[in-house]
């Protein structure tokens, strides 16, 4: 069997197994949480609290917003994850004239057709503001929102991508006070904080729990109508789910102040969303300077970026990235070698196995995983293979093609009149003699799924982009390096492994062919 065959026939055992693997993974409870710091904190409180009761559970971040999150749970990609009753009452459920703060009663009357439920009130409300510098809101006497919609159009609007498409958010809050302001693109909601003491834009949307807006010393627009309702904390989950561990662990334990001081110990102080969680479940929490005062904390000191690199969980996220380069690159050859192999013995579908294989390369990859996720009904490990092997496709096919077309036609011919049928020809002398170029096109293509790969991260399936959007979250250069770094590094260590296996091969194969 050639070597390429048998890459591909291994490469598969190794898929099989991956699979198998993340099915008996799924035995344990599943948190989730969305792309934002307490997001992230809540799913690790919940995921730390299961644990403690002894029950296995994993916690998978930042998966994206409240359509991703809900899909999640109907499809059972996750079990749980904490929300607001603001965003279920008016994004979930679609019921904007709601009267009041329904009671969780009356809210698990209406998920209870979904197959889902609320359960364990947290102990504090977060509700969504706009903020702006004090200097600057003071300077143009803006206090509330209605006062910011009598300031006119010459404000720079800095909104989070999912506060300017919800039912709660930008399009409803515009019609209810007449803003004339113009919204920007979209920003990351730690970044827009950032912006916002720059000077490179005036509002933002907030929350009212952020640790930043005492830190950065902003001015909360007073809601003066009342447009935004109660966003009480929760976990929203499966109705299967049994809440009790969780209740017993959490309800009611969290105040608003604790909750702001937990977003400065990570935001400010730097500190890990899992130390931070098992601080406050061990009744060790503090509340940081940063979070009380506005000033920064002298301690404890905010990790660098080789504290973030050597963190414990590095050897986790390398196996999960990992995973999903070689699985993805596997399939790619076992898809994209035979497409080569017929576009050159077919020249007539040449252009339409091309085309095949490279129909997703325009497509950006979050569209294409949004696409997949809603295909095949579920999130994590298998739309993010999936997804990475189309794109890995096009390299291996056209190279593929190329190698074989490189070789004389007196090659093919030769092994004929010999009596050796198409198939040994093509086995033991074409993709021999071609090798080079087709191992060529597999080094292109795990190299390019190395960076693909951290994109993964948005639904669930791990690996170092975790780091990447955790450290976006927060703000963190060095969080976002501490996965940024590693994934370049695997990228160059892996075109340096396919280089050396390509010399070490390069003689057998040879030598193979020539002995035919």
């Amino acid at each position: 069997m050639p070597a390429i065959a048998r890459f591909a026939a291994c490469a598969l055992v190794l898929v099989v197994a991956c699979l198998a693997a993340v099915s008996t993974a799924q035995a344990a409870a599943v948190v989730g949480s969305k792309r934002f710091t307490e997001s992230y904190l809540l799913g690790e409180l919940a995921r730390q609290a299961l644990v403690a009761a002894g029950l296995p559970a994993e916690h998978r971040q930042g998966l994206g917003n409240t359509a991703v999150m809900e899909q999640a749970l109907a499809n059972g990609s996750i079990d749980l994850y904490p929300e607001y009753t603001g965003t279920i009452v008016r994004e979930l459920l679609k019921r904007p004239g709601a009267p009041g703060a329904p009671s969780l009663a009356q809210l698990n009357a209406w998920l209870a057709p979904r197959g889902l439920k609320v359960a364990v009130p947290l102990g504090f409300d977060n509700s969504y503001a706009l903020a702006m510098r004090e200097d600057l809101a003071q300077r143009l006497g803006i206090a509330t929102l209605s006062d910011l919609a009598r300031a006119g159009a010459g404000l720079r609007l800095g909104l989070s991508h999912e506060f300017l498409v919800r039912e709660d958010g930008w399009p409803a809050l515009r019609r209810a006070y007449g803003l004339a302001l113009a919204p920007g693109a979209g920003l990351d909601h730690g970044l827009a904080y950032q912006a916002l003491a720059s000077g490179q834009v005036d509002v933002v949307d907030a929350y009212t729990t952020d640790a930043q807006i005492a830190r950065l010393r902003l001015r909360v627009l007073r809601d003066d109508r009342g447009f935004f309702p109660r966003y009480d904390a929760v976990l929203l989950m499966r109705s299967t789910v049994d809440p009790a561990p969780l209740e017993r662990a959490l309800a009611g334990r969290i105040d608003a102040a604790a909750m702001r001081a937990m977003n400065a110990q990570v935001e400010i102080d730097g500190q890990p969303f899992d130390a931070v969680a098992r601080d406050f479940l061990g009744g060790r929490a503090s509340r940081s300077a940063a979070g009380s005062s506005g000033a920064p904390a002298a301690t404890p000191r905010r990790p660098g970026f080789w504290a973030h690199l050597l963190a414990p969980d590095l050897p986790r996220l390398l196996r999960e990235h990992l995973t999903l380069v070689f699985a993805s690159t596997a399939i790619a050859a076992a898809i994209g070698v035979p497409m080569g192999v017929l576009a050159h013995r077919r020249p007539r579908l040449a252009g339409v196995l091309f085309a095949a294989a490279g129909l997703v390369q325009p497509l950006p990859s979050l569209a294409l995983l949004a696409f997949l996720i809603a295909l095949l009904g579920t999130i994590g490990f298998a739309p993010a293979l999936l997804a990475l092997s189309v794109y890995a496709l096009l390299p291996i096919v056209r190279n593929t093609h190329a190698g074989l077309a490189s070789l004389p036609v007196g090659v093919r011919q030769a092994g004929l009149a010999l009596g050796m049928r198409e198939m040994q020809v093509l086995g033991s002398i074409e993709l021999p003699l071609a090798a080079p170029v087709v191992f060529a096109g597999i080094k292109t293509a795990a190299v390019l799924n190395v960076g693909t790969a951290t994109v993964a991260t948005f639904i669930g399936a791990g690996g170092l982009g975790e780091r990447i959007v955790a450290g976006l979250a927060v703000n963190d250069t060095a969080f976002m390096l501490a996965g940024a770094v590693p994934a370049a590094a695997l990228a160059l260590l892996l075109q340096w492994g396919f280089d050396a296996l390509e010399r070490r091969l390069r003689g057998p194969l040879a030598a193979q062919a020539t002995r035919t």
